[in-house]
């Protein structure tokens, strides 16, 4: 087994663009105060497993814990750009352990981080495959 020094890194970077989901984020809060506080939790699912504090007024770098399909065995981490809260996220995945390498169609070039960044008008009409294909459920 190589050592986990020397394991391969694999970077994925990907826009979360939440335009239509107004009820984002939901927020868990764990005190009595009527606002959001030190302690709160935000639950999300996505299909990489990570965790660690999610703090909205700078980067944020969070722990790979799993994946499933070609990200199985995953770990590593994930820096968390909040671009325009809530609603425009940008994720830089730094993967290790994975059994492959990611698939050519992952792989593009992004777009930098940037607030202006828009979908294209495909993926904003909720198209099938428009915003990645087979990764879009």
């Amino acid at each position: 087994m190589p050592s986990l020094l020397m394991a391969k890194v694999q970077q994925l970077c990907v826009y979360e663009i939440n335009e239509r989901d107004r009820g984002s984020p939901a927020y868990l809060r764990l005190g009595q105060k009527p606002v959001n506080s030190l302690g709160d939790l935000v639950p999300f699912t996505n299909k990489i497993s990570v965790q660690g504090a999610y703090v909205t007024t700078e980067d944020t770098y969070l722990s790979i814990t799993g994946g499933t399909g070609i990200f199985t065995g995953a770990y590593g981490q994930v820096k968390l750009q909040q671009l325009v809260f809530p609603f425009k996220l940008f994720y830089t995945f730094y993967l290790q352990g994975l059994a492959a390498d990611l698939p050519d169609e992952l792989l593009v070039t992004s777009v930098p981080p940037s607030p202006a960044v828009e979908g294209s008008p495909a993926a904003k009409a909720a198209e099938l495959g428009a915003t990645g294909p087979k990764y879009t459920d």
